[in-house]
């Protein structure tokens, strides 16, 4: 029996990078995928019009939803309510893809035919390991990350490529007890995934990507998210219980909750 698989694509701002994203889906990527859900985290732009013209386009052989956030909830929080989906809806996988354009689907591709990623809980791309690739970066940002990565691994306990990569894998059964909840709903929630998979003793496995800046806005602080991701850690190695069962929200939000907008299977 196949693995249900869902695809969950964050979108804010980027309603000129999200059309090649859906470009993506190839009928041999959709014919490994149950479902895709695009989810607007209360953009600004005309990014909501941009995926419903292109559904209306183009007959994708898989069905697609766009669902629009009740209030921003950032990108964590943005997570919080695909894997909320994944797990109600009785999924086994769910693939994390960014809207922005700068990862491929196609990288994961590989995997998803010889089904490696079975053998793991968290199946994570990597921008800065051998067979990776970077178009437009700087090697000043490369060499932070490859610091902060070392940092992060000696931290963990175990081999960390990347902090947070636009193109991840997650086994659902992972998520139900939904220990994600109390993660940061910013830019920061991957790097609590991190650690919250040493902490869960979660099978994690890196594989090399091919990532490309070109026409995108990021959205990160650089040295604002790196004094907080840090003090992060150190509370991790400090006392493993207390971030494990920490609040780490600066916001609490009682319900993460979406609204379907359109569905290509309405």
């Amino acid at each position: 029996m196949d693995n249900k698989i869902l695809l969950f694509i964050p979108m804010y701002n980027c309603e000129k990078q999200i059309v090649r994203v859906l470009g993506q889906l190839t009928d041999e990527v959709c014919g490994y995928l149950s479902e895709v859900l695009v989810i607007n985290n209360r953009s600004t732009d005309n990014g909501e019009q941009v995926v419903q013209d292109y559904l209306k386009e183009h007959q994708l052989p898989v069905k697609v939803s766009l669902l629009r956030n009740d209030d921003n909830y950032g990108l964590g929080g943005s997570h919080k309510v695909a894997f909320n989906y994944a797990i109600e809806n009785g999924f086994d996988y769910a693939i994390v893809l960014h809207g922005d354009d700068q990862g491929d689907i196609v990288n994961i591709l590989p995997y998803l035919k010889n089904k490696e990623y079975e053998k793991y809980d968290c199946f994570l791309g990597a921008r800065f390991m051998k067979g990776s690739q970077l178009q437009g970066y700087s090697n000043f940002r490369t060499f932070g990350n490859i610091v902060y990565n070392w940092i992060y691994s000696l931290g963990c306990g175990y081999r960390v490529y990347d902090l947070g990569a636009g193109l991840n894998m997650y086994k659902v059964e992972i998520l139900k007890d939904k220990f994600y909840l109390k993660y940061k709903d910013n830019l920061v929630f991957n790097y609590c995934m991190v650690i919250g998979s040493a902490f869960y003793k979660h099978k994690v496995k890196f594989f090399p990507i091919i990532w490309r800046e070109d026409d995108q806005v990021s959205n990160v602080k650089m040295v604002n998210q790196a004094i907080v991701v840090l003090k992060m850690l150190g509370v991790y190695i400090v006392d493993k219980k207390k971030f494990a069962e920490g609040e780490h929200r600066d916001k609490i939000v009682e319900a993460y909750t979406a609204q379907v907008i359109y569905s290509n299977q309405q």
